[in-house]
């Protein structure tokens, strides 16, 4: 059996939310259950792991009761940091070394299915997929007096889920934490092993901010109204 770790650690800061983000209610559901329900949707024989802070675990019971959310799905406690809470449902997957283990943002509900299904594809032979995009916008690097044009080509906005062979993302986190590691492919970058990227989609934002969640709800709304 696969396994997809779902991190949802956020505390709502930037979101300017008395609830964590990933309890938001978007278009009448909170964002973790859109999340699930394209998860589940994409690889509906991967067992499901949810990471959440300790002290929410019975706010998202309580949640999944009064929305009837049914997606089979086990809650493991998170850590001090994204790279510990990573750890911990790696802990808990009980997966053959060639299984394969995808890592999602809890508050990136559009990642489209065909992304995910290409992912779990083509890691078998690569070992270590990660979707992109290119950016949109005109890039400089340097300081604000002393900068230079980046080609858009060459820089790519990374997604998730990163999605790796079961014995490679569980060997890299046998690591030390390293300021670094700044997502699972940085962590699984470090032990030697090259990162393949796939075209991502551009819809697959993580919703941070309260302009995030505005655009989500109006792409959300257009989409089942077409």
């Amino acid at each position: 059996m696969d396994a997809v770790i779902v991190v949802a650690g956020g505390k709502g800061v930037r979101m300017g939310s008395d609830v964590p983000k990933q309890f938001v209610p978007l278009c009448g559901l909170p964002v973790l259950m859109h999340t699930l329900y394209r998860i589940r949707e994409a690889v509906p024989g991967a067992e499901i792991i949810v990471v959440l802070p300790r002290e929410h675990k019975d706010y998202w019971l309580t949640l999944c009761g009064r929305y009837h959310f049914t997606v089979p799905h086990r809650t493991v406690a998170g850590g001090s940091s994204r790279y510990e809470s990573v750890s911990n449902g790696l802990n808990a997957c009980h997966v053959s070394a060639d299984s394969i283990i995808a890592v999602h943002d809890g508050v990136r509900p559009f990642v489209s299915v065909d992304v995910i299904k290409r992912s779990f594809e083509i890691v078998r032979e690569k070992l270590a997929v990660v979707p992109a995009v290119n950016p949109v916008e005109t890039l400089r690097t340097g300081s604000m007096d002393d900068s230079r044009r980046l080609s858009r080509d060459a820089c790519w906005l990374v997604q998730t889920p990163q999605v790796f062979m079961a014995s490679v993302i569980k060997e890299a986190y046998k690591q030390e934490y390293d300021m670094s590691f700044t997502d699972d492919a940085s962590v699984v970058e470090s032990t030697g092993h090259r990162i393949t990227l796939i075209e991502g989609n551009r819809e697959n934002v993580k919703l941070t901010t309260p302009m995030d969640l505005a655009w989500a709800e109006a792409w959300l709304t257009q989409k089942k109204a077409r």
